[in-house]
């Protein structure tokens, strides 16, 4: 049942129209389709109780891999979590999308895994905006998503707090609070990662860690 599921919800994504500036990485790619089902499936054996949601794909992460705050480097090599439990890896069928290229890194992506693994259980991970938006003629690029952007990624949103039995929602950044405000989600807010935000961002994940355990 949870596989069917989750591939409707992987084959909407995939027929989102986006507009010039924007890349539809599920279109393009029934590896990247497969990948972000593979993760579903694998998180959802660890019984995920929180989300975090990030603003948007970025071109050297999930853009790549489909799968959130996930770059070709930590696909394939996998990641170890607490209690000896492992996600994600080459081992377990996720693919490159692209195998003639280098395989990319990305900091944010390699940071916010570094924080998070010893979460007990790990969170899901998932973007407001769940594509990736560039800067008008440089498809490398990110941006911030647009307010129509947003709206589209909301949908989405909502429909995977159905998918999973998520009780906590952090949002990683002002757009994605801004998305789950938009949606009468309760949530919390910590500091993205990116331009000189890591530390900020590690330690709002500690105290968010914190109040877990009081």
């Amino acid at each position: 049942m949870s596989r069917r599921r989750f591939d409707r919800f992987i084959a909407d994504l995939a027929l989102v129209e986006l507009s010039d500036r924007a890349v539809n990485q599920y279109r393009e790619s029934a590896v990247r389709r497969r990948n972000l089902r593979l993760y579903f499936e694998e998180i959802e054996a660890l019984a995920p109780r929180l989300l975090l949601v990030g603003e948007a794909v970025s071109y050297r992460g999930g853009r790549l891999t489909g799968i959130p705050f996930v770059s070709e480097s930590v696909m394939l090599c996998g990641v170890d979590l607490a209690g000896g439990r492992r996600i994600l890896g080459a081992d377990r069928g996720y693919a490159k999308a692209d195998p003639a290229t280098r395989v990319s890194t990305e900091a944010s992506a390699t940071m916010v895994w570094a924080t998070i693994r010893d979460l007990e259980p790990p969170p899901l991970l998932w973007n407001a905006f769940p594509f990736h938006p560039f800067h008008a003629g440089n498809p490398n690029s990110n941006r911030l998503p647009s307010a129509g952007e947003l709206a589209i990624g909301a949908r989405f949103v909502a429909r995977l707090l159905r998918l999973f039995p998520i009780e906590r929602v952090v949002a990683i950044g002002n757009q994605a609070s801004r998305t789950l405000a938009s949606l009468g989600v309760e949530h919390v807010k910590v500091r993205h990662p990116s331009q000189g935000g890591k530390r900020l961002f590690v330690a709002g994940m500690a105290q968010l860690s914190q109040r877990r355990e009081t």
